[in-house]
C-alpha cells in the first residue's frame, strides 16, 4: 500500500473496529503489500484493509465461511462480529480471528501437504464462480508486453518472461489434468501455524487448475507427501508461477520490500530451471 495511504488505512480500520463494540488502542502492522494486515488490541482482531477498488474481499469472505463451515483449515471471521465487508475513508476492511504463532520452525513438508490436501477436498464440493489459472497467467503476460508499466526490463529479459509464460500455460492446458477450485497462491506466507494447526489465508487468489498449480506454490518437499502428483506437470507449473511472480516483480507499482533484487536472482532461477528442463 501506498505510504501515503497507510496512516488512513490505520485508521480507518480502527475506527470501524471501535464501532462494531471491539476495543482498539493500538494498531501494529503484521503486513504491508497491495493490501494492510493489522493486528489491533486489546481486542485481538486481525484486521486486512485495501483500496475500495478492491471488491474481492466479499469473495474472499464468502468462501471463507464456507469452508470453514465444512471443517477445511481455513483462519475465520472473527465471531464477536457480523461476518461482512466494511467500508470506510475510501477503504474496504474485513475483520478475522487473530491466531498467536505457536512455533517459528520450518512447517514439515507431511503436516504442510496433509492440510493443502484437506483444503483440495473441501474445495472440491464447492460450486464457485472463479477465474481459471490461466487468467493469471494472462495478466502477468499482459505486464510483460507493457513496457510503460515494467519500463526497467531488459529486452532479453522481457523475452524470457513472455516465451516461458506463453509456452508453459499451453502445455499445461493442453495437458487435460483433472481441474478444481484451488486456493491459488499457497505459499508458506499464506499458511498459519497455530494451536489449532496449519490454517491458511488469502483466500482472494483462489481460481481453478490443477493440483500441480497450487503446489507450485509451496516447498519443493511438500509435493513429496502430496498423493497422486504428475511431477512432470508439477515440475512445469513451478517454472510458470516462477515467470509469474517474477514478472510481478518489476512491475514499476510494486511495493514488495527488495522486489526488484528478488526479480532478477528469479530470472537466474528461471533460465537454469528451463536449462535443466530442456
Amino acid at each position: 500500500m501506498q505510504t501515503s495511504e497507510v496512516q488512513r488505512a490505520v485508521a480507518a480500520a480502527m475506527s470501524t473496529a471501535s464501532s462494531l463494540g471491539l476495543a482498539v488502542d493500538d494498531a501494529t502492522v503484521l503486513h504491508d503489500s497491495n493490501k494492510l494486515t493489522l493486528r489491533l488490541l486489546p481486542c485481538d482482531v486481525l484486521a486486512r484493509v485495501a483500496p475500495v477498488a478492491d471488491q474481492v474481499a466479499q469473495f474472499e469472505v464468502d468462501l471463507a465461511q464456507r469452508l470453514a463451515e465444512s471443517g477445511c483449515p481455513v483462519a475465520a471471521l472473527d465471531p464477536r462480529v457480523e461476518p461482512r465487508v466494511h467500508e470506510r475513508d475510501g477503504f474496504v476492511l474485513t475483520l478475522w480471528t487473530y491466531h498467536e504463532p505457536v512455533t517459528t520452525r520450518e512447517i514439515p513438508p507431511a503436516d504442510y501437504a496433509h492440510a493443502l490436501e484437506r483444503l483440495h477436498a473441501g474445495m472440491r464440493e464447492l460450486d464457485v464462480p472463479t477465474t481459471r489459472f490461466t487468467d493469471r497467467v494472462e495478466q502477468a503476460q499482459r505486464l510483460v508486453a507493457n513496457r510503460d508499466r515494467t519500463p526497467a526490463l531488459a529486452d532479453a529479459d522481457r523475452k524470457l518472461l513472455g516465451d516461458t509464460l506463453r509456452n508453459l500455460r499451453r502445455a499445461i492446458a493442453e495437458r487435460g489434468a483433472p481441474e478444481q477450485l484451488l486456493h491459488g497462491e499457497p505459499h508458506p506466507g499464506n499458511v498459519l501455524t497455530t494451536k489449532n494447526g496449519l490454517l491458511f489465508i488469502d483466500l482472494e487468489t483462489c481460481c481453478r487448475g490443477p493440483v500441480e498449480f497450487d503446489l507450485a506454490h509451496a516447498p519443493e518437499e511438500v509435493g513429496e507427501h502430496y498423493p497422486g502428483v504428475d511431477q512432470d506437470l508439477l515440475r512445469e507449473c513451478r517454472i510458470l508461477v516462477l515467470a509469474m511472480i517474477t514478472a510481478w516483480r518489476w512491475d514499476r507499482a510494486d511495493q514488495l520490500p527488495n522486489g526488484r533484487q528478488l526479480g532478477t536472482e528469479w530470472l537466474g532461477q528461471i533460465r537454469a530451471a528451463l536449462d535443466r528442463n530442456g
